[in-house]
């Protein structure tokens, strides 16, 4: 059996039930954590493939609204950090901030410490930390990024309030994440897809096909773009920016907080 790298055994995503495990809050980390240290050797090259490489074009957007906005010498968290992606990003374009990548996955964070730290002019702190419950005093952050986090917490609400408290009044917000269609149509056929691609390509790579099959699932159970804007902002942010592609499956958010 696979192990992650503090030497536990992965658990199979197999000896879980995938309804119960997402529809349930309380048991859904049970099931986000295993899944993605399974996947984390090859969670960089998924995104790329099953976005047809357009997650490159939306984190390059999220960074460059990022880039712009942050207060010189800021502090930074990028939460559900997995590889490093945007964290190590941000540091190659703002070598002013200080920014901590933060995820529960230990297999995640291990690939993201393995990142060339050339990749940016300094080095990124890497640490373990839940974005439901961040390890973090109140009004510490002037920003934190979030590439397809919030969907996979527990309780996402509970999860943008959680942001909100460490946000300071003036920071920035900036996520990009999957989400329902508005479209009942387009729905369907967005989720169809990514169900049916998702569950072939967790077979072929992992043997498991609920490791990317999950997707559409988590989806089904987020919210739309649009309900997730006004919990933004009920949460006590101002939007400033907002780009949807695919339909609205895919949106990015720009807020600041109030």
């Amino acid at each position: 059996m696979p192990t992650n790298q503090d030497s536990r055994p992965i658990v199979s995503l197999r000896e879980l039930d995938l309804e119960r495990h997402l529809a349930d809050p309380a048991l859904r980390q049970s099931f986000v954590t295993p899944m993605f240290d399974l996947i984390a050797p090859r969670y960089d090259e998924f995104t790329r493939l099953f976005s047809f490489g357009m997650d490159r074009g939306w984190k390059a957007r999220l960074l460059a609204w990022s880039e712009a906005a942050i207060v010189r010498g800021g502090v930074v968290a990028d939460v559900a950090t997995g590889t490093g992606d945007l964290a190590y990003g941000l540091a190659r374009l703002r070598p002013d901030l200080r920014i901590v990548g933060l995820d529960v996955s230990t297999r995640m964070l291990a690939l993201a410490r393995q990142r060339d730290p050339q990749e940016a002019s300094k080095e990124v702190l890497v640490s373990g930390g839940d974005l439901s419950a961040l390890p973090l005093p109140a009004s510490t952050l002037d920003a934190v990024t979030a590439g397809y986090a919030l969907r996979n917490t527990p309780d996402w609400r509970a999860s943008v309030e959680e942001l909100a408290r460490v946000i300071r009044p003036g920071g920035h917000l900036l996520t990009l994440d999957f989400y329902q269609p508005e479209s009942a149509l387009w729905r369907r056929a967005f989720l169809g897809w990514l169900s049916v691609a998702g569950r072939a390509v967790g077979w072929w790579w992992h043997r498991e096909p609920t490791a990317y099959g999950y997707i559409a699932r988590s989806i089904d159970l987020f919210t739309t773009a649009t309900a997730f804007e006004r919990a933004v902002e009920v949460s006590g942010f101002r939007l400033v920016a907002v780009r949807r592609h695919l339909g609205g499956g895919i949106a990015l958010h720009h807020a600041i907080r109030r």
